[in-house]
């Protein structure tokens, strides 16, 4: 059995739309024992909006998403056959842990505009520390993802800044990845991951700004509604249909090394993967499509620089720390280029930062 590789496209029930969770009751009805796993900030959030005593155990997340504390977690509640997670991308993440452990079903009600956590069966997990873990692979997804667009018009505007940048990884690393592959090997489910992918970059051009200005105004538009269903179940097709070819390259490698800097730790997950694409590029020596992607990174406030994310180009030890940790055999900077090495990623990221300072 190998979950990587098999299709996968994502929650068994996704509803988007304006003021869904009044339904709520009537979803979680089918379901005796069901508990609640939240964070305090998202719980607040979650509350000020639903105005409804939820009748269920609440119990809150540490903030690693980490595989300790989902085990610990599962370990206190002891079971049930509903997991309600309520919140951002690292609760929905602890959460897909604890409803593996305790053999339940997962209804996600995500918090904010950010990734496609809500939606794949697929966890980002980290250490207690905040070092990054591992990609896991969960043997089911979601029972129903609940994406109310009223609801999340209380994301931040930096996380829905992350999870424009997160998704533009979508098309970006997966063709870097099928470039190296013949069209006529592939099959259809990945090309049909490709041809999301494509669409994905295509709304997002088309959509952001619109969706950003929404947000500001806090009104419910066309744009918006799309821009949230895009980020949130379209780029869970991308690697839910094209498996390993779809999911991540070196825009995410790059950001799993970052996690060993602290200074970049304030920084969105998003928003890393977003500068990782930038270096991904110079590595290929794309630098005409980093030309043409500044002006939307200016636009969305998506870092483009070292300074962006709280390093400097002088610090040449964290820099091959970081390079090191990405080019590892484990990580998917091998998908773009199979002899990769920390050195030329090290070039990579100085000469994004030449072409950036260029053409500022």
């Amino acid at each position: 059995m190998n979950l990587v590789e098999e299709a996968r496209p994502g929650a068994n029930r996704y509803v988007s739309g304006k003021n869904v969770l009044c339904d709520l009751e009537d979803y979680l009805a089918p379901f005796d024992q069901v508990v609640v796993l939240t964070g305090a900030k998202s719980f607040e959030v979650f509350q000020n909006f639903y105005q409804k005593k939820l009748a269920y155990p609440v119990y809150h997340y540490d903030g690693t998403a980490s595989i300790k504390n989902g085990e610990a977690l599962a370990s206190e509640i002891g079971g049930a056959d509903a997991v309600v997670a309520i919140g951002g991308g690292r609760l929905i993440d602890t959460a897909k842990v604890l409803a593996e452990k305790l053999d339940s079903d997962l209804v996600i009600i995500p918090t904010l505009v950010s990734n496609c956590a809500p939606y794949t069966p697929v966890g980002a997990l980290y250490h207690p520390d905040h070092t990054f873990d591992q990609v896991a692979y969960f043997s089911r997804g979601a029972y129903l993802t609940l994406v109310d667009y009223d609801f999340l018009l209380s994301t931040p505007h930096d996380y829905l800044v992350a999870g424009i940048g997160d998704t533009l990884a979508k098309w970006y690393e997966m063709e870097g990845i099928i470039r190296r592959v013949p069209w006529e090997d592939l099959s259809a489910s990945v090309r049909l991951g490709y041809a999301s992918a494509k669409e994905i970059f295509k709304i997002l051009f088309e959509d952001s700004q619109a969706a950003l200005q929404a947000l500001e105004n806090q009104t419910v538009s066309p744009a918006f509604g799309r821009i949230a269903d895009t980020i949130i179940e379209l780029s869970g097709t991308v690697g839910g249909f094209a498996g390993s070819y779809g999911r991540m390259a070196g825009a995410h490698a790059l950001h799993n090394g970052l996690s060993l800097c602290s200074e970049t730790h304030s920084i969105l997950h998003g928003s890393k993967v977003a500068y990782g694409v930038l270096v991904q590029l110079a590595y290929t020596n794309d630098s005409a499509e980093i030309e043409k992607l500044l002006p939307f990174y200016e636009a969305t406030a998506l870092p483009s620089n070292l300074a962006a994310i709280n390093l400097a180009a002088g610090q040449q030890e964290q820099l091959s720390k970081v390079a090191a940790f990405a080019a590892q055999a484990n990580e998917s900077y091998h998908l773009i280029d199979p002899e990769v090495t920390g050195a030329k990623i090290v070039q990579a990221i100085q000469k994004l930062e030449t072409l950036v300072a260029e053409k500022k």
